[in-house]
C-alpha cells in the first residue's frame, strides 16, 4: 500500500540520520570524530577503504626473511600500483594499505603523484609523523608578498589548539626557542648521534642564523594511556601494534568509540553532498558502496569533509545544484584552484672521516631538522619563501666481497660514516594549478573523471637550485668530504602534502572557507583537511590540520547549540 511505502521511507531516513557526518578517516577525519563524539553528537564516519583494527596490522611482527621478494615490489605490483610506486613509502610489507591504481584511475593533465591509502585510518597509518607548528612567518606570508589571499587567522588564534592536540597525540622534541618554529608541549626528545652533534656544532658556529635540532615527531618516548612507548624499530609504515606513533586507529578512533557515539562505515565512497535549496543548507551525502556499487543516502545537521585534498575537491565539484552549478559552495570559483604541494627530490650525501669508535642504538624514527633560514633569518635572492632541511648520519655497510666465514665476519663490522640531507620547499599558490572534473570520461563508479593540472614554476625551481648549493656548502663547511648531490625536483603530489583547493579567507568572493573552516556559502559544511590551506609553508602541515580540526569542531558544536546551523 502507498502508506506502507511512505512509512518505510521515513523509517529508512531516520535510521540513516545522524548529528554529524565525517567524510574520511585520516588524520583530520579521526580528530573530527573524537571531538564531535566527545561533545555528545551522534557521528557517522564514512571511509571508502577497508577496515583495519588496531593493533592487528598484518605484517607488523614479520621478519625480513618472511617476505618472498625481499620487501621489494614485483613487476605485477608496479603495474597494479603504477602511481603509488612512484613514492618511496610503498613496499612489499605495506602495499595492502595503498589504493589499487588500475581500479581507481584519474587524469594527469600534467604529472601528479596522487599517493593515497585505501584503509580505515587513511594516511595516518603511513605519514612520516613530523610535527612542527606554523608561525606568523607562514600565516602572514601571502599578505606580505601578495601571492594568494591573506589567511583569516594568525598564530595566536591556533596556538591553544596546538597545545591541545600535542598533549593528546604525544610529540617528542626539545624546546629550542626558535621564534619562527614555535615550541610546543613536548615529551622527552630522541637524541642525535655523535656525527650529527658534530655537524650541529660546526654548522651553528659557521652560520649564526642557522640551527640544527632533533626532529619533533609524533612517536611516544613515554607511554600514555592505551599506547606504548616507541621501540625504535623504524617499522612505522607497517602500522604500530604498540600504538607508539599517532594514528587514527590507535588514538582518536578509540577515544571516539569510547563515547558510544560513533558509527563507522567502510567501503563507502562519498559521491556528492546533498543540498536543500530552500534551507540553504547541506542535508547529507550520497554514498556509493564500493563492493556492490549501490547508492545510499545519509543525513546530518553538519558535515565535516575530510577526504583529503583531491577527493574533497572532487566531491565539492560533483555536488551541483541550481544554486551551485559549478560545485557546492563554489560561488567564488576557487574550489579546485591553488593546488600546492611541497617540492623535494634531492639527496645530498657526504663521507665522514673519523668517529669509527662510535655507533648508535636502535633505529630512531625521526631525522635531524634545520629550520627555514632562507627569507627568514637570512635574505635569499631569486625566490620568495623558503625551505627546511632534514637528514641524518649513519654507518654504512662494508664492502660485501668474499664468501663464507670471511663474508660473515666482514658484514659484522660497521662501515664508514655518511651524512645526508634532504629538503622540503614551499610552493606558491597559483590559480591555474587546479583540480577539475572531466565529464567526458567516467571512472569505474560512473562518476566524472578527476583531472589534475599542476606543476612547479620558476619560484620553486629557483629555490630548488638554492637548496642544491646550500646543502652542499653546509656539509663541506662541517669538514665532510666527497659531497654528492643526487636527484631532481619532485613532481607535485609526491611530497604527500597536497593542499589548498578550498582555501580559508576573509572574503567569500576569493575564498571558500571562513576563519573556522566553515563554508562561506554553506555554513553547516566544514572542511579541515589539506584543501583548507591558504598557503603551503615549507613546514609539514599535519599538526596544523589537527589543530584546525579541533578548533573547527569546537566552533561547530557551539554554533549548533545556538541553533545558528
Amino acid at each position: 500500500m502507498p502508506g506502507d511505502s511512505l512509512n518505510l521511507n521515513i523509517r529508512s531516513r531516520q535510521q540513516n540520520t545522524y548529528d554529524a557526518i565525517i567524510v574520511g578517516s585520516g588524520i583530520s577525519g579521526g580528530w573530527a570524530a573524537k571531538e564531535l563524539c566527545e561533545k555528545g553528537l551522534k557521528v557517522l564516519m564514512l571511509e571508502r577503504g577497508s577496515p583495519i583494527e588496531h593493533p592487528k596490522y598484518p605484517t607488523a611482527a614479520m621478519d625480513p626473511w618472511d617476505f618472498a621478494h625481499r620487501n621489494q615490489l614485483t613487476k605485477a605490483d608496479k603495474e597494479k600500483f603504477y602511481v603509488q610506486s612512484r613514492h618511496y613509502s610503498i613496499r612489499e610489507d605495506n602495499k595492502h594499505f595503498y589504493i589499487n591504481d588500475q581500479e581507481n584511475p584519474y587524469e594527469e593533465i600534467k604529472r601528479f603523484d596522487w599517493v593515497r591509502g585505501n584503509i580505515l585510518g587513511g594516511r595516518s597509518l603511513l605519514w612520516a609523523r613530523a610535527c612542527y607548528r606554523w608561525s606568523d612567518l607562514d600565516f602572514e606570508a601571502n599578505l606580505r608578498d601578495g601571492h594568494g589571499v591573506d589567511w583569516p587567522i594568525r598564530y595566536k588564534d591556533i596556538a591553544p589548539w596546538y597545545d591541545y592536540v600535542e598533549k593528546f597525540i604525544g610529540v617528542s622534541g626539545y624546546r629550542d626557542g626558535i621564534p619562527h618554529l614555535p615550541d610546543g608541549e613536548f615529551m622527552p626528545p630522541f637524541e642525535m648521534n655523535m656525527v650529527e652533534k658534530h655537524f650541529r656544532e660546526k654548522t651553528e658556529k659557521s652560520y649564526k642564523n642557522r640551527r640544527v635540532i632533533i626532529g619533533r615527531t609524533a612517536n611516544l618516548t613515554q607511554p600514555v594511556k592505551g599506547r606504548g612507548q616507541c621501540q625504535t624499530r623504524d617499522l612505522c609504515h607497517r602500522g604500530c601494534p604498540y600504538g607508539a606513533y599517532f594514528s587514527t586507529n590507535a588514538s582518536t578512533l578509540p577515544a571516539a568509540h569510547a563515547t558510544g557515539n560513533l558509527t563507522v562505515k567502510p567501503y563507502s565512497l562519498v559521491n556528492r553532498i546533498l543540498y536543500d535549496e530552500s534551507k540553504q543548507r547541506a542535508t547529507g551525502v550520497e554514498v556509493i558502496d564500493t563492493q556492490t556499487h549501490k547508492t545510499v543516502e545519509f543525513h546530518a545537521r553538519i558535515i565535516f569533509l575530510n577526504a583529503a585534498t583531491v577527493a574533497t575537491t572532487a566531491i565539492l565539484l560533483n555536488s551541483v545544484s541550481d544554486r551551485f552549478p559549478n560545485g557546492l559552495g563554489n560561488g567564488s570559483d576557487q574550489v579546485g584552484r591553488n593546488l600546492m604541494d611541497h617540492h623535494k627530490g634531492l639527496s645530498i650525501v657526504a663521507s665522514v672521516d673519523g668517529f669509527e669508535d662510535s655507533y648508535y642504538s636502535g633505529r630512531r624514527p625521526t631525522s635531524i631538522y634545520i629550520p627555514r633560514f632562507a627569507n627568514a633569518t637570512e635574505k635569499s635572492e631569486g625566490f620568495l619563501r623558503g625551505y627546511h632541511f632534514g637528514g641524518g648520519a649513519y654507518r654504512t655497510r662494508p664492502a660485501n666481497d668474499g664468501i663464507g666465514v670471511e663474508l660473515k665476519e666482514r658484514l659484522s663490522v660497521p662501515g664508514p660514516w655518511q651524512m645526508s640531507l634532504y629538503a622540503f620547499g614551499e610552493c606558491l599558490p597559483y590559480t591555474d594549478n587546479r583540480i577539475t572534473l572531466n565529464h567526458t570520461k567516467k571512472d569505474p563508479f560512473g562518476r566524472p573523471m578527476i583531472a589534475v593540472d599542476c606543476h612547479f614554476r620558476e619560484n620553486e625551481q629557483a629555490m630548488h637550485e638554492d637548496i642544491k648549493r646550500t646543502g652542499k656548502e653546509m656539509l663541506e663547511s662541517a669538514g665532510f668530504k666527497n659531497v654528492r648531490v643526487n636527484g631532481k625536483i619532485s613532481f607535485p603530489g609526491n611530497a604527500n602534502h597536497e593542499m589548498g583547493t578550498a582555501r580559508m579567507g576573509r572574503n567569500p568572493k576569493t575564498s571558500v572557507l571562513n576563519s573556522f573552516n566553515q563554508m562561506h556559502e554553506v555554513p553547516n559544511v566544514f572542511i579541515t583537511d589539506g584543501s583548507c590551506m591558504t598557503s603551503g609553508s615549507c613546514v609539514n602541515p599535519s599538526l596544523t590540520y589537527m589543530a584546525l580540526t579541533a578548533r573547527a569542531c569546537d566552533h561547530a558544536a557551539r554554533e549548533l547549540k545556538k541553533m545558528n546551523i
